[in-house]
């Protein structure tokens, strides 16, 4: 599920469907008077700080006057002044900030600069959804800011913050080439309803995801059957099986039931979850098939090699 992500918010419950990307947004920015709409939107993702840098190891600084104590302070807003002005000097004007390690990627006076120029801010992005906002923005993450190019970044009608719930979000919309990917936000009233409505709908998708192997596997099991190979034509069995019971229904009965309506030559017949019945899958999401092609083909590849191995074990013994 490379291409598609859960997002949780706390908050009242409700329903909707639209095309764009929708990521959390911290209430910190708002505080410095950044904006919360742009139209036309340039959009950087970033992976450096935005702050002044640390020394490796522990060190001390002894200043004898005042001057000394203000040229510290002077030289860490010129040092941020000139990152936030190499950023604005491409035309972004919207930046994700992935989130630090060891210090924050951004500090009040970054966020400052930033809202002064312009520029509506997302920090703290993790780490693990960088892959995913990169591929939905159509632009590429940048790792230094001698590496800021205008090539780089990716292009929205529209970047707004809106009030969803409890929470805030920022709705990115319009994108230009956007990526094949899909975020499902999960809302409910309290924390314990999110995170047992995220786990079902985690196991919905896993389910949906095997439905179209089972058209493969009946004619590949068919063949295996008719050559003799009855014991990996059961093991591939256990596939739809273990769906089926994922999905709370009696897996004997559906996988009998999937076995005929296939043999029919219903060939889309699938799994419908809510219904608990075998439908026409066609009618609502599908995933491709390819996967199962190249798991099919991989497990078909391994089992010969480890027969060919058994076979010159015993012709050597």
């Amino acid at each position: 599920m490379a291409g598609r992500r859960i997002s949780t918010l706390p908050g009242a419950e409700g329903h909707g469907q639209d095309d764009g990307l929708r990521q959390r947004r911290s209430h910190h920015h708002h505080s410095t008077g950044g904006p919360t709409r742009v139209e036309n939107a340039n959009i950087a993702v970033i992976q450096f700080q935005i702050s002044h840098s640390k020394t490796d190891i522990e060190q001390s600084r002894v200043d004898s006057d005042y001057t000394q104590m203000d040229r510290i302070p002077r030289e860490e807003r010129n040092y941020i002044l000139g990152i936030v002005t190499k950023i604005k000097a491409t035309g972004c004007n919207v930046l994700l900030i992935q989130k630090g390690i060891l210090i924050d990627a951004v500090t009040d006076l970054s966020l400052h600069h930033l809202a002064k120029a312009k520029i509506l801010v997302i920090k703290d992005v993790e780490r693990e959804e960088i892959e995913f906002i990169t591929k939905t923005l159509n632009c590429l993450p940048i790792a230094n800011i001698e590496h800021f190019r205008e090539e780089k970044l990716g292009l929205a009608n529209c970047v707004e913050e809106v009030l969803v719930g409890d929470g805030k979000i920022v709705k990115m919309t319009g994108i230009k080439d956007m990526g094949r990917t899909a975020t499902e936000l999960v809302r409910g009233s309290n924390q314990l309803v999110i995170d047992e409505a995220e786990r079902s709908l985690h196991d919905a998708l896993c389910v949906m995801l095997g439905i179209n192997d089972f058209s493969l596997l009946v004619e590949v099991l068919q063949k295996l059957r008719c050559e003799g190979n009855l014991e990996f034509a059961e093991a591939l069995e256990v596939i739809p099986y273990t769906l089926a019971e994922n999905a709370g229904l009696n897996p004997m009965v559906i996988l009998t039931e999937l076995r005929n309506r296939h043999a029919q030559g219903e060939t889309n017949a699938g799994i419908k979850v809510r219904k608990g019945q075998i439908t026409n899958i066609l009618g609502g999401k599908f995933g491709a098939a390819t996967a199962g092609y190249h798991k099919f083909n991989y497990t078909r590849h391994q089992v010969c090699e480890d027969d060919l191995q058994d076979r010159r074990h015993y012709h050597c013994e």
